[in-house]
């Protein structure tokens, strides 16, 4: 049974932060809120961990993962960034976007693309995301706990996706499936990321979600 870390929206209690910070460090996953919807996820680095979330996810070897970082500078840590994928990132993080791009060899190979060697990283625009990377030190893998496509094709369902089934819901559904759960008091969020492919000299984008208006405004300047 999940341990629930119940943590203020805006200033989430240290004291709480820590207890997650040692279990993810010790190979916890948890359900958390990022700023699109809950999400299942651990320490990039737990590769234990990492090997779980995919079971939970139903997820194959090649079927990549995206993960949280804390900044630009932080992206580029863990992916190639070429000048024209530093201005599109610069102009949209923090916010509901996913960026696939080359990965450098920090990204562990069961989390990237095997066959394009890329990557999927998210700035999201939430507190406790960046409170948690900021404790953590490393990134945090992200995979959606409801049936959505994934950032390169489709992923089975954990929770449904529908605004009926609400939170108390989702946290019974994957209680006895993560070790941890998050609780910021936001209800689950069904609105996907808006993915950018940042990997040639075009960008593209390759799902249209949150915020694709302001992403489509900038790829076209």
């Amino acid at each position: 049974m999940a341990i629930i870390y119940e943590v203020h929206p805006v200033t989430p209690q240290k004291d709480r932060i820590e207890k997650i910070k040692a279990s993810l460090k010790a190979g916890a996953v948890m359900l958390y809120p990022t700023d699109t919807v809950y999400a299942i996820g651990c320490d990039l680095n737990a590769k234990s961990a990492v090997e779980r979330v995919r079971q939970i996810k139903q997820l194959s070897n090649d079927k990549p993962l995206t993960f949280l970082c804390s900044s630009l500078s932080n992206i580029a840590e863990y992916a190639a960034v070429s000048n024209e994928a530093y201005r599109i990132i610069k102009r949209l993080i923090p916010g509901p976007y996913t960026f696939l791009l080359p990965a450098t060899k920090l990204v562990p190979k069961l989390v990237m693309n095997p066959k394009r060697k890329t990557t999927g990283i998210r700035v999201p625009d939430r507190p406790i995301c960046f409170t948690l990377l900021e404790a953590l030190g490393n990134p945090i893998i992200s995979t959606s706990a409801h049936m959505t496509t994934d950032d390169e094709g489709e992923a089975p369902a954990v929770a449904p996706t529908t605004e009926s089934f609400g939170k108390a819901e989702l946290f019974d559904c994957l209680e006895k499936l993560v070790d941890i759960i998050v609780d910021d008091g936001s209800d689950p969020g069904y609105q996907v990321s808006t993915i950018l492919d940042l990997t040639d000299k075009e960008p593209v984008i390759v799902r249209r979600g949150l915020g694709w208006e302001a992403a489509a405004a900038w790829e076209q300047e």
